[in-house]
């Protein structure tokens, strides 16, 4: 296997910028796929980590990547765990999204995320992570209710927030994103796999290109540049600069779903973005 050169700082938070920006578009296709294909949440999950994998593994054709093999046989339970962070991450966000809304399951998910990796690669908690925690409060103020299950919503949280952590921590400074993402993702697939069976698996034709798209974008192309970005940044500023995916979220859903944000998910927008350009700058 070839290594490649890490590379610098300013173009590592341009990937981290970038998969921000992919994941941003992950939430309105969602949304789109659970109205017209005719799954449930895991079964959408499911396909987004498969569609994921089938990309990366045309990727490593098309760029001639070393054995998959090798390198899966040299760490067979770093891929698994991130398999599994990467299908944690998702049934958590997705079963706590009825039990306390949206607003709570994002502002949770997302912002014990940076939180949990910042304890986990012994870096320090910063103003800077507490600004952008609270800039994303702000902005999700207005998302939706509490709703019913509080506490077992609030778990499912959390654990969304550790897959993630689980997931970041285990990609950094690999030598082959690309690789790394395809391992992840077939790993994460074969786990979601019997549970998605479990409730229809089948989407409806309509819904292919969606599916195409949610593998490709928000999960493929996502991955690949973040897991780039942490070979140069550090793993708690990515996470900070990743935060831009809620700021793209809630444009999408302004211009395309005519959603109102309130003065104060407006303000938190700002307090975001000057968070996340505070942190790029520090790094």
């Amino acid at each position: 296997m070839h290594h490649r050169l890490a590379p610098s700082s300013a173009r590592g938070l341009l990937y981290v910028a970038l998969a921000g920006v992919a994941w941003g578009t992950g939430g309105p296709t969602g949304a789109l796929l659970f109205q017209h294909s005719g799954l449930g949440s895991t079964a959408v999950s499911f396909w987004r980590l498969l569609g994921g994998a089938l990309w990366l593994a045309l990727a490593c054709r098309l760029l001639r990547r070393g054995p998959i093999v090798q390198q899966l046989a040299a760490s067979p339970l770093r891929y698994l765990l991130s398999g599994l962070g990467l299908a944690v991450c998702q049934l958590g966000y997705f079963a706590a999204i009825p039990r306390v809304g949206v607003a709570v399951a994002t502002v949770i998910a997302l912002g014990a995320g940076p939180l949990l990796i910042a304890l986990g690669a012994r870096e320090r908690i910063t103003c800077t992570l507490l600004l952008a925690l609270v800039g994303l409060a702000l902005l999700v103020s207005g998302g939706g209710g509490t709703g019913s299950g509080a506490v077992v919503g609030i778990a499912c949280s959390l654990l969304s927030a550790a897959g993630y952590a689980l997931n970041t921590l285990l990609n950094r400074n690999q030598q082959d994103p690309i690789t790394s993402s395809f391992l992840g993702f077939a790993a994460g697939a074969t786990l979601l796999l019997p549970l998605a069976m479990t409730t229809g698996l089948v989407p409806t034709p309509i819904s292919w290109p969606l599916l195409a798209y949610f593998g490709l974008v928000p999960t493929a192309l996502a991955y690949a540049l973040f897991y780039s970005g942490l070979r140069a940044i550090r793993a708690s500023t990515a996470a900070v600069i990743a935060l831009i995916e809620p700021l793209l979220a809630a444009l999408i859903g302004v211009l395309a779903f005519h959603e109102h944000l309130t003065p104060l998910s407006l303000t938190g927008a700002g307090v975001l973005l000057v968070a996340v350009l505070l942190q790029a700058r520090r790094e």
